[in-house]
């Protein structure tokens, strides 16, 4: 995996109905412009909320017609999807049917298997998109964590990038 295609995303698991379009809108566009560039890799940690969004962006954007985008499934434990509802479970369980990889960071739930994740997300990307609107939890501490080795974080709850880099 080469960390200079690569793209991560993190973000809130509720997001209100009423912004569920413009930020699939959002997304796309910088979907768009990071293939543009050459980024062919896109992580997300298969969570509810944003992550889905992210996930099933890339999806679409593939069968649209950019065959070359790879969507890689990070997850914190099997089986993570136990507890959700019936419809959210079924729609994760399609995200890892189209995913092209998979990687667990154990066989199950144990202290700190999400910020494992998380910062497997960052370690592996020099791209992140994150939809973050609270300064803490997190989606705050893998967006900090980005910044902090060298990513390029577009918030797209926000208009401009943290970081600019060519």
């Amino acid at each position: 995996m080469e960390r200079e295609k690569n793209c991560c995303f993190t973000g809130h698991r509720r997001i209100p109905e009423s912004d569920g379009l413009w930020i699939r809108r959002r997304l796309r566009e910088e979907i768009l412009s990071l293939a543009e560039k050459g980024v062919t890799g896109f992580l997300t940690g298969g969570a509810l909320g944003f992550d889905t969004m992210a996930a099933q962006e890339v999806v679409r954007i593939r069968a649209m017609g950019l065959p070359t985008l790879r969507l890689t499934l990070v997850l914190p434990y099997v089986g993570q999807e136990s507890q959700w509802s019936e419809r959210d479970a079924s729609v994760y369980r399609g995200l890892l049917r189209q995913a092209d990889q998979v990687v667990y960071m154990g066989q199950e739930y144990r202290k700190g298997c999400m910020f494992q994740r998380n910062r497997y997300l960052v370690d592996h990307s020099a791209y992140c998109i994150c939809y973050q609107v609270k300064d803490r939890g997190g989606t705050a501490y893998t967006s900090r964590y980005a910044q902090e080795q060298g990513l390029c974080v577009r918030n797209l709850a926000e208009v401009t990038f943290r970081k600019e880099q060519d």
